[in-house]
């Protein structure tokens, strides 16, 4: 029996980050007989029935890393497993590696992230595979690491009809309001694109998961009205993942400001809906056309690209968005994501 031990926060559906990794295990568990989920905390009939959960929430860290242990050391116990996938969270490659690897059972990290830890420097000295979106995507110089893709479930986006262009340029973003997504200099750059004539709209979404995010969102509030922008920007709360596809089927574009080393999934979501995206990540060089990233710092390069995006045909657009959806089907799906962990976790 070929099995994998999968280590994740949470199995949530309804969790607005962590919801996209229900479809990640559902595609590794097509591949092997068993998958075992080790979580702290798990909704029941989230995934498929050769999925068994193991839960190890506590309410204090020592009494997690003991659960988690016990968990992981039953799991060992009962079957080799082709690896152990920590999804995430360095932590947990640090916890599964003394027990996993005295056995041969290799510890694959996935982790894509801008924040080198402390913790993570020590998950990539013990991990017997690293695993990103990019090898630029994972912040630390390692000879492990390995670039796989994002992992988007195509079944869950489909390809929206481009509205035809009627002069005004309805912009989306998506995500937590962290100052890490640079959503003051797109507020400052449709500032700049309405000023030079465009008539621009953005509705952003996204939960507040920390208080850092909280004050931040009060400080977009505050720029949205020094900048007179309240007619134009609506800074909304958190969506069900499942309402992702409708939101982006009323928008022209997603516009991503996302820090460097953190390549967003909403990016390759919107791609996968046919959807072109404005983003500034260098990690989106080979993915994006040049004529649709801006630099991340600079809200008058924004306004530029906006005013180019907003000349282009309903014709040129939808050419864009097929062959972003193309890409992701080739390079970022579900199912190239988890044939690249089994492969990894079989030549570790």
């Amino acid at each position: 029996m070929r099995s994998l031990v999968f280590v994740t926060q949470e199995v949530d559906p309804a969790h607005p980050a962590l919801a996209a990794t229900i479809p990640k295990i559902a595609a590794l568990a097509r591949r092997v007989d068993r998958v075992a989920v080790l979580s702290a905390g798990a909704v029941p009939g989230a995934l498929p029935a050769n999925c068994v959960v193991r839960t190890f929430g506590a309410s204090t860290k020592p009494a997690r890393g003991a659960r988690f242990a016990a968990a992981l050391s039953a799991e060992l116990a009962r079957r080799r497993p082709l690896g152990v996938v920590a999804h995430m969270c360095p932590i947990y490659a640090v916890l599964a590696a003394p027990l996993a690897r005295p056995l041969h059972v290799p510890v694959l990290l996935w982790y894509t992230h801008w924040h080198a830890s402390p913790t993570l420097r020590l998950a990539a000295r013990v991990s017997s595979r690293i695993l990103s979106v990019d090898r630029a995507s994972f912040p630390l110089e390692h000879p492990r690491v390995s670039a796989i893709g994002h992992g988007i479930d195509l079944a869950q986006f489909s390809c929206h009809e481009t509205r035809a262009a009627d002069g005004r340029l309805r912009l989306l973003a998506l995500g937590r309001y962290s100052p890490a997504k640079g959503l003051d200099t797109v507020l400052r750059g449709i500032r700049r694109a309405v000023d030079a004539g465009l008539d621009v709209r953005l509705i952003a979404h996204g939960p507040t998961l920390s208080q850092l995010e909280r004050d931040h969102l009060v400080e977009l509030e505050r720029l949205v009205g020094d900048l007179r922008l309240r007619d134009r920007v609506r800074l909304e709360g958190p969506v069900l993942r499942d309402a992702v596809g409708s939101l982006l089927a009323e928008t022209d574009a997603l516009v991503n400001n996302m820090r460097a080393g953190a390549p967003d999934k909403v990016v390759y979501e919107a791609a996968a809906s046919c959807v072109p995206a404005l983003a500034s990540n260098p990690v989106f060089a080979g993915f994006l056309p040049d004529s649709l990233r801006f630099d991340r710092e600079r809200p008058e390069e924004l306004a530029e690209v906006l005013a180019s995006y907003a000349a282009l045909a309903a014709v040129e657009r939808a050419e864009i968005g097929r062959g972003l959806r193309e890409r992701v089907a080739r390079e970022h799906s579900v199912d190239h994501w988890a044939e690249q962990v089994v492969a990894a976790a079989e030549a570790a």
